[in-house]
Order: structure tokens, then sequence, then C-alpha cells
């Protein structure tokens, strides 16, 4: 006898459906009262899980702070698959931006928004750092902060071009610093 696949808890119920809302329509757009009338419960329900919008935000970044996973690829071939990844994700109707980015553009006057972006930003420049690390790259801070710039920068011009091969023309890019540090990138 198969078995039905459990509900989610209200909890994640209102933390999906704000993720879903504040990414697609903007977190300054969507109000408590939007995000409960959307799953069908009242204010005081949403309230009792999050105390406040500002929990609910601070909730949705954090289950948006996703830390790459190990992988058994090349540090190469990690740091171009990131292109490859963003391509992909740029093809989607629904690509919105870095949701980080678009958090501090609509609440930066808010500092614990901030800190969170920050705090992601630098922990995917770390993340290429230490890849470029493995591969002996000479100034492996320098490098890691060019990739993440490509990263953005490839974000910012798919959203103005809805283009996106943005991410390919970064991933080029990559791959021409990569062999301008020493390193060597296959075909």
């Amino acid at each position: 006898m198969a078995t039905l696949p459990a509900k989610p808890d209200m909890k994640d119920r209102i933390l999906e459906t704000a993720d879903r809302l504040f990414y697609l329509q903007g977190i300054r757009a969507i109000g408590v009262d939007t995000i409960a009338a959307e799953i069908g419960i009242s204010k005081r329900t949403l309230y009792n899980h999050f105390p406040s919008k500002d929990a609910l935000i601070s909730a949705y970044l954090a289950r948006r702070f996703v830390i790459p996973r190990s992988s058994d690829k090349s540090p190469v071939e990690q740091i171009l698959g990131t292109f490859d990844s963003l391509e992909r994700r740029f093809s989607s109707k629904d690509f919105r931006g870095c949701p980080f980015v678009n958090a501090v553009a609509e609440l930066g006057e808010d500092r614990s928004v901030r800190k969170v972006a920050v705090e992601f930003k630098e922990s995917r420049r770390l993340w290429f750092r230490d890849l470029l690390k493995q591969l002996d790259v000479t100034d492996a801070e320098a490098l890691s902060t060019q990739l993440a710039l490509l990263v953005d920068g490839s974000i910012a011009q798919n959203l103005v071009r809805d283009d996106p091969t943005m991410a390919r023309a970064a991933r080029e890019a990559a791959r021409v610093l990569l062999k301008n540090a020493g390193v060597k990138v296959g075909d």
C-alpha cells in the first residue's frame, strides 16, 4: 500500500509561499495579508509561526542561503559549471535575479538584510577562492573576486537583456581569466 507524501507543516507552507511571492513580486510588494490569503490561513496563524514580517524576511533569506555542495568534478569544471548553471536558471521564466541583491535593493536600509547579503556573496567568493587554491593559483583572492563579479555581471546583463547567453559570455571570460592565471583549461 502506497503512502501519500506528508503535507508540509504550516511553518514550511508559509515559508514556501513567502519565498515564491517575495522572489517573484518583491518583498515590499507582498504583505503578510497576501501570504496568509494565498495559503488560506489567518494572519494570526502566520504570526504564530513568524512574529513579524521582518522575521519572515529573515527566514526567506536564510532559506535561499545555500552552501554549494561538494563535488567529484575538478575545480575547473566546478568553476565553469557555475556559469552553465546560471544559463539554465536564466532560461527559466521565473528568474528574477539574485534574491540577496533584490532584498538589498528593496530594503537596503535594513542592516540585517545587508549583512546576510554580504555573507552570501562572500561565501560564493570564498568558494571560488578555495577551488582556485586547489589549482595553485598565485592570487586566488583577486581572481575569486573577479569570478564573483562575472557571476553578478551576467545576472545583471541577463535581467536587462533577457538573454541567457550572458552566462555563456561570462563563462568564456572566466576561461580567459583562468588561463591567464596559469590554469590548464580544456576546450
